[in-house]
């Protein structure tokens, strides 16, 4: 198991590092290229690939901080530091997502000159590098918040992209140039949404919720059913270390004669198998116990 793990996160690692460095080379890109071209667009997308710098970065460290063995001071060890990485990556988010909005309405009042040229051949390039970075990231986005975190920073740069091709095509076409920051109010928009979903999830493992996926009342009655022996179960407490390590403690009740290392085995069979937790810590009970008014 450790291997696994060892060597998932020296992927996720490489793939965030190639990220960090399209990123890094297209941001100054960007950043030029908007400036000279005098595009809100492209400058809130470049903005925006500064974030998405401090992000990759952090999710890097994260990936090295989390390889960190446990230690007197922190027996769980270091992975919860890419949880930590995650929720600061959506407020980086979300502050980007403000910035990009008064920017805009400042634009829009009062209209700049845009060469939409230029425009458009950076943004071009710009929506290749960023897809490149996503398909790096987004392979196992799903199963690490740190990095689901880091692919939605990069997601936006696509959409950002996606914005300033077709204001550089319409200010083409047209000449009217308040499309610019409009389409970087709805880029703006949907930047938000991705810090709400980044924040919400990571404040909650932070805050020792329960996995979204498990119902502690669920639990219990599957356990009963799966472990004849067992006749209750109480204090259940379920928590994630991250994204994918959920943790739980629990005290199981067990009928007079039954053979507690036996039961033990098939409850932490049980929730490794059905429920996804192989990190369970487990009190057996006989009724009596369970019953006593010092132990309640």
């Amino acid at each position: 198991m450790g291997d696994g793990h060892d060597h998932g996160n020296a992927a996720n690692k490489k793939r965030v590092l190639w990220a960090l460095l399209l990123t890094v080379t297209f941001m100054v890109v960007e950043a030029v290229g908007g400036y000279l071209s005098g595009s809100l667009a492209l400058i809130a997308d470049a903005g925006h690939m500064l974030t998405d710098t401090v992000s990759l970065i952090l999710a890097f460290v994260a990936f090295l901080v989390s390889d960190r063995t446990a230690d007197m001071k922190r027996s769980y060890g270091y992975a919860r530091f890419q949880v930590l990485a995650a929720f600061v990556n959506g407020l980086g988010l979300f502050l980007i997502a403000i910035w990009i909005t008064w920017e805009a309405v400042g634009r829009i009042e009062h209209p700049d000159h845009v060469l939409a040229g230029p425009m458009l051949i950076i943004a071009t390039l710009g929506l290749v590098v960023n897809i490149v970075s996503f398909l790096v990231l987004h392979n196992r986005s799903e199963e690490n918040l740190n990095l689901r975190g880091a692919a939605l920073h990069v997601m936006g740069d696509i959409l950002g992209s996606l914005a300033a091709i077709i204001a550089a095509l319409v200010i083409m076409w047209t000449g009217w140039t308040p499309i610019d920051p409009i389409l970087s109010v709805f880029v703006a928009l949907l930047v938000l949404r991705a810090a709400y979903s980044i924040i919400r999830k990571s404040s909650h493992i932070l805050l020792e919720g329960t996995p979204e996926d498990v119902d502690p009342g669920n639990l219990k009655t599957l356990l009963t059913e799966l472990v004849p022996d067992v006749e209750e179960i109480h204090h259940v407490h379920i928590w994630s270390l991250t994204s994918d390590k959920p943790v739980l403690t629990m005290h199981a009740v067990v009928r007079d004669g039954a053979d507690h290392d036996s039961v033990l085995t098939a409850l932490q069979t049980a929730l490794a198998e059905t429920f996804g937790v192989s990190h369970a810590t487990i009190q057996i009970e006989s009724a009596g116990f369970a019953a006593s008014s010092v132990h309640r």
